[in-house]
């Protein structure tokens, strides 16, 4: 029985692992979608989010059935915990990717980004994947460090994000409202997909350490990284 219990614990794990990586790659696809007016990528991704609401269900599902008949305590019992609440994080970010498909395919054919900010929304959309990439590395090797390290990165979306705004007060805009919308939208729609992955980060090194993120400081960069 022992060993079912801690095998289901270790697939809900997994389920995880999974729910980041499909996240992961449905921000860089509506990344492309919306950058390159590609309609059957961005109906893709829409598409693919079913696929990672149905994942979040049955986690929660085992996550609850567990608690029901297990009554775990302590270490198992944060695991369970905190994989219910990493699952919202994770099926929110899935949102998002499907919120920049969807914009993407309501302004095709046409794109609803400027020329002039196809680089910035470029990078967003690739360091907001990246930042996904590693809490799913996080989820795999409870490293406390690199969880810890995610905050840092997330900086980088935040000034990308700052820059964004910037871009739309300047008195030389010529795009129009409703770009200044679209990309107002955007901007957001990356910035929150970075938080979830920085907070699915910190459920982990609340998971490994019992204590929360903010309670420990965090590790310098490595030189040269």
């Amino acid at each position: 029985m022992r060993d079912a219990y801690h095998e289901e614990l270790d697939s809900i794990g997994e389920g995880l692992v999974e729910m980041a990586r499909l996240v992961g790659s449905a921000i860089g696809r509506a990344t492309a979608a919306i950058l390159d007016a590609d309609l059957k990528l961005a109906e893709s991704v829409i598409a693919a989010d079913e696929k990672i609401d149905d994942l979040q269900r049955d986690l929660e599902a085992r996550a609850i059935t567990l608690l029901a008949r297990q009554q775990p305590v302590a270490t198992d019992l944060r695991i369970v915990v905190t994989s219910l609440r990493m699952s919202a994080d994770l099926e929110r970010s899935g949102d998002l990717a499907q919120h920049v498909a969807k914009l993407a395919r309501l302004r095709f054919p046409e794109t609803a980004v400027p020329r002039d900010l196809h680089a910035t929304i470029l990078e967003m959309g690739q360091l907001a994947q990246r930042l996904m990439a590693k809490a799913g590395e996080v989820i795999i090797t409870k490293d406390v460090d690199l969880a810890l390290q995610l905050e840092q990165d997330d900086d980088a979306i935040d000034l990308l994000h700052r820059a964004l705004f910037k871009h739309l007060m300047d008195d030389r805009w010529k795009h129009g409202i409703e770009t200044a919308v679209d990309v107002t939208l955007l901007g957001r729609y990356y910035e929150r997909f970075a938080d979830h992955a920085v907070s699915v980060a910190k459920r982990v090194v609340y998971l490994v350490t019992g204590e929360h993120a903010d309670e420990i400081a965090t590790p310098a960069p490595v030189e040269g990284a």
